[in-house]
């Protein structure tokens, strides 16, 4: 690739465009921003329309990235430091970022055109753990996330698509009330496990389970609410020490989604 154009000037309109995307609260939300070569890359290979990418001056861009920039046609510029200080002031300001339009939210048909195990996550607020969960659900082959009640706006939140490293936008995230994940749950028919402290099995006994499933995890204070109670078929412990009180919904997850890797895995 070409020597890269430097933007020195406060006044260019992609550092206004930059600004604008920073701005913790906005009514409709039709861009975002994407922070670090590795989200960067994962981001473009899912097929992510972006406006533009943008390196620091002083920091040389990745040539892995570089090279997926050219190969999808995505303009890239680098921006000088006085100009990068004003545009994220007192925040940490990554190595290399990008703009990129918000696809189309996910829905329930676009679970059903997976065959990977679902992983249902009923009151999980803390973004960090749901990022964590997106990132080994698309390593373990998981068809898909469903976030009911997770107080997020936009699987393109800042704070997911960095918690994620990206990979929020590599498998189908849902968001949606506990009545419409329930509704579609049942009229999809797939087989709901519950994981609990006393559950009536093992997670040893996920590994032979044939058929798809739909894994659900409770809000880390609270649980699982009751609106799910009827329709999980089984509930499922994992061991641990008695003396720990619980493993984190993110870990819990990941052993959960290990046991079904080699079933989930060759279908992906």
């Amino acid at each position: 690739m070409a020597s890269l154009d430097v933007i020195t000037d406060r006044s260019d309109p992609a550092v206004q465009r930059i600004v604008d995307v920073t701005k913790p609260s906005r009514s409709v939300v039709k861009t975002a921003l994407i922070e670090d070569p590795e989200p960067l890359l994962q981001s473009i290979r899912a097929g992510l329309g972006f406006i533009e990418v943008y390196g620091l001056e002083t920091t040389p861009l990745p040539a892995e990235l570089l090279d997926a920039c050219q190969e999808r046609n995505i303009p890239v510029r680098l921006i000088g430091t006085a100009v990068v200080n004003q545009i994220f002031k007192g925040d940490k300001k990554p190595k290399a970022f990008g703009i990129v339009r918000v696809p189309k939210p996910r829905g329930f048909a676009d679970l059903a055109e997976t065959t990977g195990d679902l992983i249902v996550l009923d009151g999980v607020k803390i973004v960090g753990n749901i990022g964590a969960i997106v990132r080994t659900a698309f390593a373990l082959g998981a068809g898909g996330i469903v976030l009911v009640d997770s107080d997020l706006a936009t699987v393109a939140d800042r704070r997911l698509v960095r918690a994620s490293r990206g990979y929020v936008f590599s498998l189908p995230v849902v968001l949606a009330t506990r009545d419409e994940a329930v509704a579609a749950l049942r009229e999809a028919g797939t087989r709901l496990v519950s994981f609990r402290a006393d559950g009536a099995l093992s997670v040893r006994d996920l590994h032979d389970a044939d058929g798809r499933l739909a894994l659900l995890f409770g809000s880390e204070k609270t649980g699982m609410s009751d609106d799910f109670e009827g329709l999980a078929a089984d509930s499922v412990s994992i061991p641990i020490n008695p003396a720990a009180e619980s493993l984190n919904v993110s870990v819990s997850a990941a052993i959960a989604l290990h046991e079904r890797a080699h079933r989930n895995l060759p279908a992906r």
